[in-house]
């Protein structure tokens, strides 16, 4: 199925994406209310984290299922396959490069699939940060 809208429509559509979703900042209200402070989208650090306590060495990425590949829900569009596929295969190869990096440097990375943030185990998953944030804190705390 050919594209509805011209080069430069999708062009100028495809710019208007940001960073930041809705599900990052309801992540980030649930672990704010929690009591956790944090940094959003740390532009000094490799990969850009969504979430990051430099305190604590975390680095927290929420992953969408489209632009990460997901193996559940992710999918290539019917429409430049090629092209699409490269991207998607890049993106993982940047993902796990950053995940080497940070194993490397003594930081403590989670990954968060998008489709984990949706409403019937938005809570489970928020309790499996908080988790994982408190065991990163006794590490660092921990001689």
């Amino acid at each position: 199925m050919a594209d509805i809208m011209s080069k430069e429509d999708r062009k100028k559509t495809m710019s208007r994406i940001t960073r930041k979703s809705k599900l990052e900042d309801q992540v980030s209200k649930a672990l704010w209310a929690r009591g956790y402070r944090f940094r959003k989208n740390v532009k000094n650090l490799r990969g850009t984290p969504d979430i990051a306590i430099k305190k604590y060495k975390v680095v927290i990425f929420i992953d969408s299922c489209y632009w990460h590949a997901c193996p559940l829900h992710g999918s290539v569009p019917k429409t430049n396959t090629e092209f699409w596929k490269n991207k998607f295969e890049k993106n993982k190869a940047r993902d796990k490069r950053d995940r080497e990096y940070y194993e490397e440097k003594g930081w403590n990375i989670m990954r968060i699939w998008s489709h984990d943030l949706k409403k019937n185990v938005f809570e489970d998953t928020i309790d499996s940060i908080v988790r994982f944030i408190e065991e990163s804190k006794y590490e660092v705390e921990s001689p």
